[in-house]
């Protein structure tokens, strides 16, 4: 089984639609969680975030949880949202750094690293974060199912 943490800063829009997104891929022996560097444990998902997820037919039950030593020692790999994210997760966590990366650096992007925050944005804005995190995990996808 492979372990998979999303992480962003609040648990509330890009990581649960990430982890929302692969779950939906059903992937045989990949497990996913989310969490946030900066948290508050059991809140809901933004309402843009559950409306997207709805409009693209994608059931996802979520909770917002802080990034603990639990979940940085329960995954196998760490993708964040941003540089900055991945950099605390190695500043707080130095023994797990060689499994933190970007979506976008672990998807094969060179540039600008970070998913674009949809964060008291509109629908609209939500949206298009979605089809970004949707584009990048479909080519996570492709790595991680050709790993052995």
């Amino acid at each position: 089984m492979r372990h998979i943490l999303f992480v962003c800063t609040g648990n509330t829009c890009r990581s649960p639609m990430a982890a929302a997104i692969l779950k939906h891929r059903n992937i045989d022996g990949v497990e996913v969680k989310s969490a946030g560097i900066f948290a508050a444990n059991g809140g809901d998902a933004s309402a843009h975030a559950k409306q997207v997820l709805k409009d693209n037919k994608l059931s996802y039950q979520h909770r917002s949880q802080m990034l603990t030593g639990a979940e940085v020692d329960w995954a196998d790999l760490i993708i964040t949202m941003t540089d900055a994210h991945k950099r605390s997760i190695q500043q707080q966590y130095p023994q797990a750094a060689e499994k933190v990366f970007t979506l976008k650096e672990y998807s094969g992007e060179a540039t600008n690293l970070d998913v674009t925050d949809p964060y008291g944005g509109d629908l609209e804005q939500y949206e298009k974060t979605f089809h970004e995190l949707e584009r990048l995990i479909d080519q996570m996808i492709e790595k991680i199912t050709a790993e052995p």
